[in-house]
């Protein structure tokens, strides 16, 4: 479960808006998957060397590009499950519901279904975090085909993560209280993307 814990984490770093600190961001990322075995690891490290040498102004360009101007690439999960209806609305009710009653609430401006927030949410509250990505993981192999079609290497992250999220019944969720993540990744109040 820790391993896991980890590696959402790293997911969630790796898939938020590359700014001006995402050198410091991934660079740290990176030196904690070094410790971290397995395919999953591997498939994020091999993202790590190859985002490493693109400049950040470049990198959030390639990033706006792939996540922001695409519906088929989107990395808010509940417009696979939902499209543009009121059910959506619904949904993302139950999802800030669901954080809250776990202590736990998104960065702001941030919609509750954006993937990095749930990644976060499942490494720091894994109990029911990780059931949380077990529903969504049609939207998660959907997102994934849609990088892998445009040939992104943001590809590979949605792998590692979907290696966690194994396909078949999902977990019940259980009552848990949140806790550090397994590795620290120090942020400041002006950073974009995921928060502590």
């Amino acid at each position: 479960m820790n391993r896991h814990r980890a590696l959402h984490q790293a997911a969630a770093l790796l898939l938020s808006y590359p700014d001006s600190s995402w050198p410091r961001r991934a660079g740290q990322v990176a030196a904690t998957l070094d410790q971290l075995q397995g395919m999953d690891a591997d498939l994020l490290r091999g993202f790590c060397r190859l985002a490493a040498p693109i400049p950040p102004l470049d990198l959030a360009a390639r990033y706006v590009t792939t996540f922001d101007r695409s519906r088929r690439r989107t990395l808010h999960l509940t417009h696979y499950t939902d499209g543009d209806t009121r059910r959506r609305g619904a949904s993302l009710a139950a999802l800030k519901a669901r954080y809250r009653a776990h202590g736990w609430e998104p960065a702001a401006g941030e919609l509750p279904d954006h993937l990095p927030t749930m990644l976060e949410f499942a490494a720091r509250c894994p109990q029911a975090g990780t059931p949380l990505l077990h529903h969504y993981r049609g939207a998660l192999d959907l997102l994934g085909q849609a990088l892998d079609a445009y040939r992104s290497p943001y590809a590979d992250v949605l792998r590692a993560v979907r290696r966690t999220v194994p396909a078949g019944p999902r977990p019940a969720p259980a009552p848990d209280t949140p806790v550090p993540v397994p590795f620290p990744i120090l942020t400041t109040s002006d950073d974009e993307g995921v928060r502590r």
